[in-house]
């Protein structure tokens, strides 16, 4: 009776380990995607378009495993991103240039970064200008107003059409500091455009067309030209040998918490990083074999 006893008791105890070990296991693996379903609350992500696609797509299963939570995300420009998360109007900061490029010192230090990914930019022209490389001095010339006919740089006899970005655009900031070497002026005749969706558009439908957008934009109704006989390519990008690339921030003020700090972490998961960061085309931060600080210097 005691040894049948003992038994039981044993049997007990091994039961009620491997389920413990189960559930341990089962929260691991479900992580911040899950985070046990019991999580409440509301936030805004403002900012970068770049980095906007990624960003809807990962909140939205956020949201599916997460039903009391509820996440809007806007565009806008990382300048405008920044400056509302900054000023208390949206809960995260989405930005490609870091916040001290953006803002003053003061309310940048006020700000936590959260580097989610890397967008890599490319050039892009309208698919029937026969052009499929520029040099640096090139696309200065360009974006300057020196250049304006397609013929001076190794193509046909017609009129470049400049697709720009405004000022506040993270893009933009990325394109002139990497690709140019200096920021540029508004050229008269040429359009202006606050989301990255619609200067795809444009340059596809535009006749000798040219602008910029982020890799995980591009599709065949535009075409990408290289970069001084680079392509922009997610290898070229990783070791430094294509310079056109920025990190994707999402700022907060102060430490999240809660719901807001669950999602954060879950865009750094190996289900997000491995899975949606490369499948729209950005490139997973674990992925660089470089680093780039704020002044824009790169680093092994």
């Amino acid at each position: 009776m005691k040894k049948l006893l003992v038994l039981m008791l044993a049997l007990s105890l091994t039961l009620a380990l491997a389920a413990c070990g189960k559930n341990n296991n089962n929260a691991a693996n479900n992580g911040a995607s899950n985070a046990g379903g019991d999580l409440s609350g509301s936030f805004l992500a403002s900012g970068s378009t770049a980095i906007q696609k990624l960003v809807e797509q990962v909140s939205q299963k956020f949201m599916d495993n997460n039903s009391g939570v509820s996440i809007q995300v806007q565009g806008g420009g990382s300048g405008t991103g920044l400056t509302q998360v900054s000023e208390g109007q949206a809960d995260i900061g989405n930005s490609d240039p870091f916040a001290e490029e953006k803002l003053d010192a003061a309310k940048a230090a006020e700000l936590v970064d959260h580097q989610v990914a890397v967008v890599a930019m490319s050039a892009v022209v309208n698919p029937d200008v026969k052009v499929d490389n520029l040099t640096k001095q090139q696309l200065v010339d360009i974006f300057t107003g020196k250049v304006t006919n397609w013929k001076d740089v190794g193509g046909d006899d017609a009129k470049i059409q400049i697709i720009n970005r405004p000022a506040s655009s993270g893009t933009r900031a990325t394109f002139e500091k990497f690709a140019l070497g200096q920021k540029t002026e508004d050229l008269q005749g040429s359009i202006q455009e606050d989301s990255s969706g619609t200067v795809k558009k444009l340059i596809s439908e535009t006749p000798g067309a040219i602008g910029y957008l982020a890799l995980s934009y591009l599709d065949d109704t535009v075409k990408a030209v290289k970069y001084e006989g680079v392509d922009a390519t997610v290898d070229n990008v990783a070791t430094g040998t294509y310079p056109i690339w920025a990190y994707e921030h999402m700022y907060t003020k102060g430490e999240p918490t809660g719901a807001l700090k669950a999602f954060l972490d879950y865009m750094l998961s190996d289900e997000v990083q491995n899975g949606d960061v490369v499948e729209l085309g950005y490139i997973p931060t674990g992925k660089m074999q470089v680093k780039r600080d704020a002044t824009g210097n790169v680093t092994k």
